[in-house]
């Protein structure tokens, strides 16, 4: 059987087909990780140990010299995902404030949801298409477009930046997996031979688990404007990304692959509801809105990245 042949042909399928399967599990079975427990319920829940794993292997990869292109290209990536958030939201708030739409096509839509979905980056799914698409030095950016993860800048584009600390050892602790195999690699090749295979093999596996905290009936509940919501994050955020990731001497691929929502955003509604109780009201459509963005997303974004980056490659040649 050609399983991994088919998974390939997949834009983006070592990180999506297990993530769906993932969603998939836990929207029939939601309390399975919970029932079988053990390894099984680690390989369901542990996206974030998985990850700080990757993390060491791809920094081990990375050479010293390519430091500079790292802050460059994910700090660029970075300002301009919050500044594309800050201005959607900033006009929206113009027409919603700090309530919903209560009823029609666009009913539960508030600034939460729409600044809560684009503000924060599918690390897993950037760093998969990048290890397939871009540049290793592309894949350790994300380390820098990590600190948009969370609540904390949600709050500062609602206009709410004195409810939330955003403490040193959070902004450390994002980068120090990445910085650790760097290191490694640096000081020995062989260990940098050694860490870099389980670069890839380690993909699937925190995709199974991301998508092991989603559930498929979010995007039911979200419906059409779910869907949407999702779109447009590909869209509005997709466009200024990859605008600016050419400016700053990319190709393109980088921002495209940037374009997406987070696993974690679903849960920014409650977070900043818990700050700031005027947004209570707002946050099971703002929650089920978000969720969709992520799914809508995380199929969406793999199809964009991989048409551009085969245009590309057409054009060389």
């Amino acid at each position: 059987m050609k399983i991994k042949a088919s998974i390939e042909k997949i834009p983006g399928g070592m990180m999506i087909v297990p993530l769906l399967i993932g969603a998939i599990i836990n929207t029939a079975f939601p309390t399975i990780s919970t029932y079988f427990g053990s390894f099984t319920g680690a390989l369901m829940t542990g996206s974030l140990p998985m990850l700080a794993v990757f993390y060491v292997c791809m920094g081990s990869t990375i050479d010293f010299k390519a430091t500079p292109y790292i802050v460059k290209k994910g700090g660029t990536l970075l300002i301009t995902k919050i500044a594309i958030a800050m201005l959607v939201g900033f006009i929206a708030g113009k027409f919603l404030g700090n309530g919903m739409i209560d009823n029609g096509f666009f009913a539960g839509l508030s600034v939460l949801a729409i600044v809560a979905a684009m503000n924060d980056t599918n690390g897993g799914l950037y760093m998969a298409l990048m290890g397939q698409f871009g540049r290793k030095e592309d894949v350790g950016a994300y380390s820098i477009m990590s600190l948009e993860s969370g609540p904390f800048l949600t709050m500062i584009t609602l206009g709410a930046a004195g409810l939330a600390a955003f403490p040193w050892q959070t902004l450390v602790g994002a980068i120090l997996p990445l910085v650790v195999g760097m290191i490694l690699g640096n000081l020995d090749k062989e260990l940098r031979g050694f860490l870099s295979k389980g670069v890839p093999v380690l993909v699937p596996f925190f995709a199974f688990a991301l998508g092991a905290g989603l559930n498929l009936g979010n995007v039911w509940k979200a419906g059409a404007l779910g869907v949407l919501l999702g779109v447009a994050v590909v869209v509005i955020t997709g466009l200024a990304l990859m605008g600016t990731d050419r400016l700053t001497g990319g190709n393109g691929v980088a921002g495209l692959a940037a374009a997406t929502t987070a696993g974690n955003a679903a849960g920014v509604p409650a977070a900043v509801a818990a700050a700031n109780a005027i947004y209570v009201p707002l946050v099971p459509s703002a929650t089920a809105l978000v969720a969709s963005s992520v799914i809508v997303t995380a199929i969406l974004t793999p199809i964009v990245t991989a048409w551009w980056s085969k245009r590309l490659e057409a054009r060389s040649k």
